[in-house]
């Protein structure tokens, strides 16, 4: 069932994470014309409580037929068009876990609401002019951001700073386009047109569009994170490195090769950066059949890492297997980390041969959380050069927003060709026209269902 087609009748869906003994209040929403006349049939407010909006009132949840007690709880109203989908919306919250808060939804259900589908509350919100395509993604950026940077992308779009310079595009493109028509409609009357003004004007628009282009690998790295694989011969240090790093005791550490078995992952932020620090096991040939499977899996993570952490003993030096695992990571971004250097003196290492395509040098000596700040140093680094840009950014587009940017420019590009070629007006309107929706799909000026369905498909169902 389509987005726009489900987007009818009264929905109720929990608005909160559900986790068994966790989470002390437990939300569910309710939108639509029948919020009120739900809440009001679940709902008992003892004494003089005022029910008006915008008011929080205390009191019972109980089932309409049975009147059994189900929960204690408070109930917010919020009538439209003041609500967040300007429709009316009540809001009950009851005790957090499991059971309080399915039963309450399961009450709603049962008295004249459906459950909504996945980020329905937010596309009624756009459906009802309250927010538009940009800010309805920023706020599943928001609830999704995993660093306090990619919050605040998320909170500046959701503003609609991002919004703003898209509509003064689509603005410029369409007086450029009013120009056009008039002279197809009225050339007798009106001077010609200038076609070297309309070829500038287009190129000012494109470089627009390239500078919010620009923006996109930044965003897409504080939205998804960076992957980071520590790989290294057994007994190099990599859990070490990993435990010193994430400040915890995530990873197994012993004297004994081998004793990781598996990928170790860890959650960290690095200069406003989510990093996902995957620590493997050693890679070696090896007859042991688990430790086999471990090194495969090894492997794997380095091959899908976006930064590989090549580890190494500083009291070894660069060693056969060192190479080896080298010649199978040498296609990623890569930092050479030399650890347990207090084993050995600098001049030693300084003397040693590496291979030419290792990004940086780091030196560490994990077991004493010694040179953790210098291998992040090395890692931004590393980013400002291989993926982004060296610069910040007040705001960030996604893939999808990027796609529809990269059609417009190549509309108006298609449009500059048009009038180098010299051909009839009529041609000039159709790419320009091309570029002019593309702008609108960004916002949702102009959208299909198709992509709305694409869009909101990925909302948790609370939102």
């Amino acid at each position: 069932m389509s987005q726009l087609l489900a987007s009818t009748g009264t929905i109720a869906a929990i608005a909160t994470a559900v986790v068994p003994q966790q989470g002390s209040v437990g939300i569910v929403r309710v939108s639509g014309s029948q919020a009120i006349a739900i809440a009001a049939t679940l709902f008992h407010a003892p004494g003089r409580q005022v029910w008006e909006t915008h008011r929080i009132l205390y009191g019972y949840i109980r089932h309409p037929q049975t009147q059994q007690l189900i929960d204690e709880a408070l109930l917010l109203i919020m009538k439209a068009p003041r609500s967040y989908t300007r429709e009316d919306v009540v809001e009950l919250h009851c005790h957090g876990g499991i059971i309080a808060v399915q039963q309450v939804l399961q009450l709603c259900l049962e008295n004249g609401a459906r459950l909504a589908q996945p980020g329905e509350f937010t596309l009624r919100a756009f459906l009802n002019g309250r927010v538009d395509l940009t800010q309805a993604e920023s706020i599943a950026d928001l609830v999704g951001a995993r660093s306090p940077q990619a919050a605040q992308i998320a909170l500046v779009g959701l503003q609609g700073k991002l919004a703003q310079p898209i509509r003064q595009l689509r603005a410029n493109c369409l007086n450029i386009l009013a120009e056009i028509e008039a002279r197809i409609d009225f050339e007798e009357d009106l001077p010609p047109l200038d076609d070297k003004a309309i070829i500038s004007e287009i190129k000012n628009i494109a470089a627009e569009i390239s500078k919010l282009l620009a923006t996109k690998d930044k965003g897409e790295l504080l939205r998804t994170g960076l992957k980071v694989a520590i790989v290294g011969r057994p007994n190099v240090g990599k859990s070490s490195l990993l435990n010193a790093w994430s400040q915890s005791d995530r990873a197994i550490v012993t004297d004994l090769p081998g004793t990781t078995r598996d990928v170790v992952e860890s959650q960290l932020i690095v200069g406003g950066i989510p990093v996902q620090v995957l620590d493997t096991a050693g890679i070696r040939e090896t007859v042991d059949q688990v430790e086999k499977i471990g090194v495969e899996r090894s492997r794997r993570a380095a091959n899908a890492a976006d930064l590989v952490l090549l580890t190494i003993d500083a009291s070894a030096g660069w060693t056969k297997g060192d190479q080896e695992i080298y010649a199978q990571v040498k296609h990623r971004p890569l930092i050479l980390v030399i650890n347990k250097i207090d084993l050995v003196e600098t001049r030693f290492i300084a003397s040693w041969k590496y291979p030419d395509k290792i990004n940086q040098i780091v030196t560490t000596i994990a077991a004493q959380n010694q040179g953790i700040d210098t291998l992040e140093i090395a890692i931004l680094e590393i980013i400002k050069t291989e993926k982004i840009q060296a610069v910040d950014i007040d705001l960030a587009i996604n893939q999808r927003q990027a796609s529809a940017l990269i059609q417009a420019k190549i509309s108006l590009e298609q449009v500059k060709t048009t009038i180098a070629e010299k051909l009839p007006l009529d041609f000039w309107t159709i790419d320009l026209r091309g570029a002019i929706h593309a702008l609108g799909e960004i916002t949702g000026e102009e959208v299909t269902e198709s992509v709305l369905d694409r869009i909101f498909s990925k909302f948790c169902i609370g939102k």
